[in-house]
């Protein structure tokens, strides 16, 4: 577990310090400047549900950490994100660590025309999809767009 929990430190050191050299903006303006703050649901007028749709939600605290919040309606959870870029086509990719799942996990958000936003990958540190090109790997059903949703969690 250690040797784990080490390597993903590792994982997201090299990757920030990847990210850092190749602009100077900082994490929290890069997740502030594409648009990420606050929460996001694929229906804000439903609760928190594990099957109809979990509230995430994104926020900079006071010492400028960026923290990723899950709602689920029967748990919570709250990881830090390490990393986050953008590439050419506008595709935010952020790295965040979840200590309960010792492990850093990768994924790519795309904002859509109409405001709302859409997971176009997540993978863990040894490529492991679960999601790809917008879809769901394990079902093949495309990924849900999601809605800005105020400031409920």
């Amino acid at each position: 577990m250690m040797l784990c929990l080490n390597r993903c430190a590792l994982a997201a050191m090299v990757w920030l310090v990847l990210v850092s050299t190749a602009g100077a903006e900082t994490l929290a303006a890069t997740i502030v400047n594409w648009g990420l703050l606050g929460s996001w649901a694929i229906d804000c007028s439903l609760p928190p549900d594990r099957d109809k749709g979990a509230v995430l939600t994104y926020e900079v605290r006071p010492d400028g950490r960026v923290m990723y919040r899950r709602n689920f309606g029967d748990a919570r959870d709250e990881n830090e994100v390490v990393a986050a870029s953008t590439d050419a086509d506008g595709l935010l990719n952020i790295m965040v660590f979840f200590p309960a799942l010792h492990q850093t996990r990768e994924f790519g958000l795309a904002l859509q025309k109409d405001g709302s936003l859409r997971a176009i990958y997540n993978r863990g540190e040894r490529s492991d999809y679960t999601i790809r090109d917008g879809t769901f790997v394990k079902t093949g059903a495309p990924t849900p767009a999601q809605h800005r949703c105020g400031n409920s969690t």
